[in-house]
Formats: C-alpha cells, structure tokens, sequence
C-alpha cells in the first residue's frame, strides 16, 4: 500500500522524503484512476489507489483547482453512509496542439484534455517548393491561431507535438532527413518555439508521423492490439511500429522507414535519391499515374512538379474511390497493380515482426477495398510460416487525421503524468 509522505516520513528507519516528488507521484495516481475508471467517488479513489481519504482529498481538491477533475452528480458507496460525489475529467482549461507538415498540406488539431476536440484546420501547402524556415513559419501561422482559439476558449495550450514525414531525433526536435520535404538536420523544435515565442513550460515533441499516427490509431481507431504496424499512405511511405504495447522507434528513434527498402533494384528513382524503394511503386502519385493518369502531371517517384503540389491528397484519395466504385477499368487496374506491390511491401514487416495487425492510413484507408485482394494474395505468398503469420490487415479509421491526432496525444499524455505543470488559474 502507498504511504503519503506524512507516514513514510514516520517510518522507522526512513530516508529523508521529497514530500513535493511524493505528492506528484500521488496526484498522477489519482487522475489515472478517473481517467481509466472513473466517473469514481473520492471513497472509491481512496480504495482503489490505496491512499487514506484525507490524503484523495487534499489530491483531488488540487486537481479541481487547476481544472483538470470536476464534480458531477453523486454516487452512493455501498449501503450506508452518505452519497458521495463522483469524480471526471475536467480539462476543459488546458488545450493540447498538434500539428501536421506534409510534403502537401498542412494540419493542426487541437483538444483539451477529456478528447474533446477543440479547433481543426488543414493547409493546402507545397513544402516540396519552399525551404523549411518558410515551411515552419506558415505552420507557426496556423498554430498561432488555434493557440488564440483556444485562449478564446478559455483554455491554456500546455505543449505543441509536430508530425513529420522522416527521423527526428526526439531529444532535440531535429528533422534529420525528410527526403519528400527535401529537409536535413532542421532544428523545427527550435525554429518553432521561437516564431510562437513560446515559455520554456510550454512544451515542443517533434516525432515521425508515422510513429504518432500509429499511436493515435491505439488510441481512436479500430485496433488495440498490443503488436501493430501503422503503414502510412501519402507522398511518403512510413511505419509507426508498436511492439508489446509500446512504440519501437530503435536505438536511435529512426525506424520504420519502411518506404525507402528497395524492392525493385531496375526500378525507378526515389527522392531519397535511391532506386526502386517501395515509395516509388505505392505512393500516391504512383497510384495516380497508374490509376488516374489524366490527373497525375507532373507526379514523379523523385517529387511533385508545382502544378501537381497543389492537388490536396485527401481529394486524389477521394477521387480514385470514386472512379474504382465506378467501375473506371484503368482506375481498378491501376489500383490492383498497387495492391501487388503494397502486397510485397507488407510480407517484410509480417515476415520480421510477427504483428497482431497492419493498419494502412492516408489514402490506402480510402481506396482499401480495391487494394486489399491483390496485397493478401502477395502476402499470403510471402509470409515465411506461410497463412498462420499472415495478420488482419485494415484501413484506418482516421484517414488523412491520424498523425496530427496523435502529435496532440503526445501533450495530452504529458500532462497526465505531470499534472503539476498545469497553473492553478488566477
């Protein structure tokens, strides 16, 4: 059982305590135990975490100062005694920012900390034909404005998460390399904090949007599962690993570049500067030369003239479903040719990970019914152990959204294990 500070410090015997560590350590406790159980009473809390009613008190009354438990109706304990009132998650007053750069648009999302979302927005934007300082400084724009939103609102944004197409080096908010953006080593973190002028409390993650994509569909979309593979579907090809529960991201936080693997040694040149990388034969504007061809000018496996750039992916996505649901036979074609090659792709992560299930985003989730009968019967081939590894593959449910959603998921789940950060407002 926990001891509060007051007995641990009167324990024969005991080392000096932090009674401030202990009581954060504490008010983590609490405002777990509600978010995953609740709406719970303080008695309730009290039992379940194992500490005494007076300290759950002290605890919630400070959670509910700064805003992050409320008071709803009452709950009776039992037979006797009277009722008490039960305890949810408030959050109302602290807001949680992603944002989203791709080589096409731009997407910011923000919610507060019960999931409510707050503001959404999306840029069409070329960061294919402009340098990352301009890139970041139209982002900043566009967070600029969800931040007054949301004060507007009445809500603190507590931190910003950024998803980007490539490896970031956590630690310092590094893009190492992002070959679609035609981006290396750019500190966004840094260039962020300083267009927004940001206070060192409010916090700045940048991470690979296929890593948060893959942690946003844990969180709102259709699987759960302990072992999946987020395989992202735009310009780019990613994919976000989780293994156990928990993100892989290797020793260095660079794993998942599933899109730069070479599969066709003869094939075409990549914007990694490689030839024949999976990208080549599945991104979207290989699946709009195959499939949409009238529609593709200008869209090579390297990047994205001008004229093409300027085509939001969501509306390509939503315009090959459209020409395949008709029947278009260079559409289907198209699409079942990508369907083999996404087919090949998918065997190397069943064949190394074993995962429970591959969650296909961007505009794989859009056109997945036409592409899921040749990429199964590829699969099938490929699997090593042969039909018993081959797993449930899925179009996500959260589409072109997945990877902003989990950028803000990343600040939420900050402040659930540091509550003490949020200001008691004045």
């Amino acid at each position: 059982m926990p001891l509060s500070a007051a007995e641990a410090a009167r324990s024969p015997g005991a080392a000096p305590v932090d009674q401030a560590a202990v009581r954060r350590v504490n008010l983590v406790r609490v405002l777990r135990e509600v978010r995953t159980a609740g709406p719970l009473s303080r008695a309730t809390v009290a039992r379940h975490t194992g500490l005494t009613r007076a300290t759950v008190s002290s605890l919630v009354s400070e959670l509910i100062e700064r805003r992050l438990l409320r008071e709803t109706d009452y709950q009776q304990d039992g037979t006797v005694g009277r009722p008490g009132r039960r305890l949810e998650i408030d959050g109302r007053g602290v807001a949680a920012l992603g944002l989203e750069v791709n080589s096409r648009y731009l997407a910011a999302w923000s919610t507060d900390l019960a999931g409510r979302r707050l503001q959404e927005r999306r840029l069409v934007h070329d960061a294919t034909h402009q340098d990352a300082e301009h890139t970041i400084r139209t982002l900043a724009g566009l967070a600029a404005e969800l931040i007054d939103a949301a004060r507007g609102a009445g809500a603190h944004t507590a931190g910003i998460g950024v998803a980007v197409p490539g490896p970031v080096d956590i630690a310092t908010g590094f893009v190492r390399s992002a070959p679609n953006l035609h981006w290396r080593d750019v500190p966004a973190a840094a260039l962020l904090r300083e267009l927004l002028d940001l206070p060192d409390e409010v916090s700045v993650v940048v991470d690979n949007e296929a890593n948060l994509a893959a942690l946003a569909e844990r969180g709102h979309g259709r699987s759960s599962a302990a072992d999946l593979v987020y395989v992202t579907g735009e310009a780019g090809i990613g994919a976000g690993i989780v293994a156990g529960g928990r993100l892989l991201r290797g020793s260095g936080g660079f794993s998942g570049e599933l899109g730069h693997l070479q599969v066709d040694p003869a094939g075409e040149r990549c914007a990694c500067g490689r030839s024949g990388c999976l990208e080549t034969k599945v991104g979207l504007p290989a699946a709009m030369r195959l499939a949409a061809p009238d529609l593709a000018d200008g869209m090579t496996p390297e990047g994205i003239s001008a004229g093409a750039a300027s085509h939001d992916p969501q509306e390509q996505a939503g315009e090959l479903l459209r020409r395949a649901t008709a029947g278009d036979p260079r559409a289907l074609t198209g699409l079942d040719e990508i369907g083999r090659w996404l087919g090949i792709g998918l065997s190397i992560p069943v064949n190394l990970l074993n995962p429970d299930v591959i969650v296909l985003g961007g505009y794989f989730a859009a056109v997945a019914p036409y592409l899921m009968p040749a990429a199964m019967r590829e699969l099938r081939e490929r699997a090593v152990a042969g039909d018993a590894a081959v797993c449930r593959v899925t179009g996500s449910a959260l589409g072109f959204t997945a990877a902003v959603r989990g950028a803000a998921d990343v600040i939420v789940e900050e402040i659930f294990a540091d509550p003490g950060r949020v200001a008691v407002p004045a």
